[in-house]
């Protein structure tokens, strides 16, 4: 992604359909179809073919039942025209749905390389630290855009399921993903205008994780830092960039982990709707232009741990001492710093901490106990003291 350009014109203008057409078969020729694609259409045909003569032998059954051999001829004939509409009818649809979706690729991908961005139709498993991406299973990425000017950027949509049980929810969401210059401690912005019924992207964090910040910004995001790195927080999250996030991501959820910082929506983020691109694309650039100073941060409690403590002075002759009153040379290196600070997090602030979930199941436990046992406290209390 460059900064500064915009250009939306391929969602929206006009398209040749032999265009659209060699670039699907380029396409597929580059990405065959998954085995499971495969499997699941194998599935649907057996399916097909075992459900069909049973819907048959019932329709013909009830024309036998109706009016012998000339109702089997009717109701036979009602159901081969029956048969074929639906027949007709699914093919239709599936055309429709596979030429949306050509058109939806081929709009994307000149969308992605008239704003200096390559495009990606799926990555499956995508090898992202942010907390989405270790959830669930059948993970998947899909029209992904990714830019590498001014820095590495991917738009994408993600989806992951998880089951309890024999049920199982499919969950979707629109991500920006940012590569940083240095890892930094592990930091959520929960964007309090997007807390719906799908809930907090922070639930489970343990609540004595969270910051409160100066000015409005308590009023758009809850910030979550890990215990003792609050003071870094506040390094990161200086007035300025706090406005930034307050101006272009209050409705985006933030995660900084690692040297990635990643904003997710519920909402599609890679989408053939302009005004959602322009929306991304602003809350990128304003965001950009603050993380060079992010890429001064260092994580002291490395340093501390890499350094060896002081050892005792030798003594030394008055000869190397330096003249009372001399000024200091400009370029002696200070006592301990002949090394390069190290770059990285030290553990405690590399991943937030979630709530026990003993605690929780205690809780539970706890309250049906209480439940169960008041008729029995109840009666207790009215027997000793209303009789």
């Amino acid at each position: 992604m460059t900064a500064g350009h915009f250009d939306a014109r391929a969602l929206l203008e006009p398209v040749n359909p032999a265009e659209v057409d060699a670039f699907t078969r380029a396409h597929r020729a580059a990405h065959p179809t998954p085995a499971s694609h495969i499997a699941a259409w194998v599935v649907a045909i057996v399916a097909l073919a075992l459900f069909v003569p049973i819907i048959g032998v019932f329709i013909l059954g009830l024309g036998y039942a109706i009016g012998r051999g000339t109702g089997v001829a009717v109701t036979g004939g009602l159901g081969l025209m029956l048969l074929a509409g639906i027949t007709v009818g699914v093919v239709a649809l599936v055309r429709r749905s596979m030429r949306a979706r050509a058109l939806a690729r081929y709009r994307l991908s000149r969308f992605a390389t008239a704003n200096s961005m390559t495009y990606l139709d799926r990555i499956d498993a995508p090898p992202l630290p942010g907390m989405i991406f270790q959830a669930g299973s059948g993970r998947m990425s899909s029209n992904v855009l990714r830019g590498t000017e001014p820095r590495f950027v991917e738009f994408g949509n993600y989806q992951y399921t998880t089951s309890n049980g024999k049920n199982s929810q499919t969950h979707r969401w629109g991500y920006v993903a940012v590569k940083l210059d240095v890892p930094l401690p592990n930091i959520v912005l929960d964007a309090l205008g997007n807390n719906g019924l799908g809930g907090s992207i922070a639930t489970g964090f343990r609540r004595d994780q969270r910051l409160s910040l100066e000015g409005d910004f308590d009023r758009y995001f809850s910030l979550f830092c890990p215990e003792g790195y609050e003071v870094d927080a506040l390094y990161l999250f200086t007035p300025d960039v706090m406005a930034r996030f307050i101006d272009h991501a209050a409705e985006l959820d933030v995660e900084i982990v690692d040297d990635w910082l990643f904003l997710y929506t519920r909402r599609e983020a890679s989408t053939l709707d302009p005004a959602t691109w322009a929306w991304l694309f602003g809350a990128v650039g304003a965001l950009l232009v603050k993380l060079d100073q992010w890429a001064r941060w260092r994580d002291e409690r490395l340093r501390l741990a890499a350094s060896p403590p002081p050892a005792a002075m030798p003594p030394q002759h008055p000869s190397t001492l330096p003249a009372t009153g001399a000024p200091a040379l400009p370029f002696a290196a200070p006592a301990g710093l002949l090394t390069p600070p190290p770059i990285g997090v030290a553990p405690p602030g590399q991943r937030l901490r979630r709530r026990s979930p003993w605690v929780i199941l205690g809780i539970v436990f706890g309250g049906l106990l209480l439940v169960g046992l008041a008729p029995f406290a109840l009666g207790i209390f009215g027997f000793l003291f209303l009789r």
